[in-house]
């Protein structure tokens, strides 16, 4: 789901840090404009750090395996706070593991960043229909959870299909791509599941986690 360094085109990379820098500054203008913009500090470091643990829990789908993201889970909790929260812990994981990579930091921000700002409105649509009603808070837990993930791998194969160098064996290249995104279907699905159980705990112990 990281995208390494040395796969995409310079272009597309400066183009990363552009779109990341954007959402980065929206997303901090969103939130010092909150009457206490440091309440949520706590929570969005929690789950900062369970963003950059998560990504070494393989899931072995062969032929390969796929890692959980949690970026829909960090959507739905924390809101605009998703998205700086994503960007530390990727950083954090490419220089300390080389999980992801230095160049390529802005365009996997926006990758995994940008879907889970869009959890956090998928998620608020429970408001709509009764937010105090169990079964919609599942429905859009599992929603936000698994749509997080979904728009990000859709995002991930679009670029990697695009950008394929052409001094490689090109069809060789896209049908691993494929392949690749096929075994993450079964991770959207787990993602959104665990998001939505997630969502109906803290609606049980502790429901003012899910206000924003």
């Amino acid at each position: 789901m990281h995208i390494p360094d040395g796969i995409l085109p310079a272009a597309v990379s400066v183009a990363g840090y552009a779109t990341a820098g954007a959402a980065t500054w929206h997303s901090l203008r969103k939130i010092n404009q909150k009457e206490d913009p440091r309440e949520s500090i706590p929570k969005a470091s929690l789950l900062t750090a369970a963003f950059f643990v998560a990504s070494w829990i393989h899931i072995p789908v062969p032929p390969t395996s796929v890692h959980l993201v949690l970026n829909g889970l960090l959507g739905a909790v924390l809101g605009y706070y998703a998205f700086p929260a994503i960007l530390i812990g990727l950083f954090f994981q490419a220089v300390m593991f080389q999980h992801g990579g230095l160049t390529t930091l802005g365009v996997n921000a926006t990758m995994m960043g940008v879907p889970a700002l869009l959890a956090y409105f998928v998620f608020r649509l429970r408001s709509v229909v009764g937010k105090e009603s169990r079964v919609w808070t599942g429905v859009f837990g599992f929603l936000a959870g698994a749509g997080g993930l979904g728009i990000s791998v859709l995002i991930s194969l679009v670029l990697l299909i695009t950008t394929v160098p052409p001094h490689l064996d090109v069809e060789a290249e896209r049908a691993s791509i494929y392949a690749l995104t096929l075994a993450h279907v079964p991770l959207i699905a787990l993602e959104g599941v665990f998001t939505a159980l997630v969502a109906l705990f803290l609606q049980r112990v502790r429901p003012e986690l899910l206000e924003d």
